[in-house]
């Protein structure tokens, strides 16, 4: 089964509706760093203190306080359910692009990695695992970087024009 470009053959209808499925994907997935910006800051201290609490610090301006172990394991368990189910779609979708096979597979699988390397380090970091907040940040950072990157190249696939001829 010839797949490889597949993308650009489906009729207008179904690029119509994959676009719509990224766009409101991406939607969500933007939506979501939103939220970490505002609940925990993008740098190392602000993860640190997101799960691991700030009660020492008496000028927080917000005051913060460790994770229970439930609030952890329900966090792990969305996160890691959910995201692999998005990148899972979306993985099909890039396969179905006419891309070089190591991008596909870059694209494809290094989110999977950063998955379990973001939410296993966060759940080490509330182990006391304090380094971990460095694995945190380029893990989560690099699969941002990858969803931006397949999300724009699926519908960058769809707007082109089917080259096979239909007779």
């Amino acid at each position: 089964m010839e797949y490889d470009g597949l993308l650009q053959t489906f009729p207008k209808g179904i690029k119509l509706f994959i676009g719509a499925f990224v766009i409101v994907l991406s939607i969500g997935f933007y939506t979501g760093l939103l939220f970490v910006s505002q609940t925990s800051s993008t740098d190392v201290q602000g993860i640190e203190e997101n799960y691991l609490g700030n009660e020492e610090d008496e000028e927080a301006a917000v005051m913060k306080f460790k994770k229970s172990e439930r609030e952890m394991l329900t966090i792990i368990h969305t996160h890691i359910l959910s995201m692999s189910f998005i990148f899972f779609l979306l993985g099909i979708l890039v396969w179905l692009t006419k891309l070089p096979k190591k991008v596909k597979l870059f694209l494809t699988l290094e989110p999977f990695f950063s998955v379990v390397f973001t939410f296993g380090g966060i759940y080490l970091l509330w182990t006391g695992m304090l380094w971990m907040k460095y694995v945190v940040i380029f893990s989560g950072f690099l699969m941002t970087i990858t969803f931006a990157v397949a999300t724009l190249l699926v519908v960058l696939e769809l707007m082109k024009k089917s080259a096979l001829k239909t007779p």
